[in-house]
């Protein structure tokens, strides 16, 4: 016989001598020391069989049930574990990189700013080149207009000057006497000029 038959004809037996105990009752409020004893032992019994089928058949699937939940929390946990280390990895990452990037963008700022000042000092320099080079011509065009202004006056001085020596004198001066004049008109302007 298997035990579940086993049990069931116990647990029959049990409730029909508990019934007919409980029938012997009615008919005396007290129970009798054999009567109690039968009581007892299907109470007992009762207890048996209710344990033997909790402890066979549903007990293994409430400790499987926790077994198994058991397991799946400890895999959450671990996942979450998991995910919150690769979490944290990823973040060093990214503050690493952010560092890095800040670090970049901060020498590409000096080294912008270094070309920026060389360039202004490059076109400072050649402006101010520019500039006396443009100062030095421009007095070297003025020095040579007002020579060729001064020598042009002074030719035409020395012409005038020729006229009015030759009409006072009332004869032509020659081209020699005219180049004497005009050396010795630039001669002593010179000297007044300096």
């Amino acid at each position: 016989m298997n035990r579940f038959a086993m049990m069931t004809v116990l647990f029959t037996n049990g409730l029909l001598v508990t019934a007919a105990t409980a029938a012997d009752k009615a008919a005396s409020p007290l129970a009798t020391p054999k009567e109690g004893f039968w009581t007892g032992v299907t109470a007992i019994v009762l207890f048996l069989i209710v344990f033997g089928l909790l402890s066979t058949m549903v007990w293994p699937k409430i400790v499987a049930g926790l077994d198994e939940r058991n397991e799946k929390i400890k895999g959450e946990i671990a996942a979450a574990e998991d995910a919150r280390h690769q979490a944290k990895v990823a973040l060093d990452e990214y503050e690493k990189n952010l560092a890095e990037a800040r670090a970049q963008a901060q020498q590409m700022l000096e080294e912008t700013k270094s070309q920026q000042n060389e360039l202004a000092a490059q076109l400072k320099a050649q402006a101010d080149a520019e500039l006396t080079e443009m100062r030095e011509k421009a007095k070297a065009d003025i020095d040579a207009a007002k020579k060729q202004a001064l020598n042009e006056l002074y030719s035409e001085s020395v012409n005038l000057a020729s006229v009015m020596a030759g009409k006072i004198l009332q004869r032509e001066v020659s081209v020699n006497d005219e180049q004497r004049l005009m050396d010795e008109s630039l001669a002593e302007l010179k000297t007044v000029n300096s």
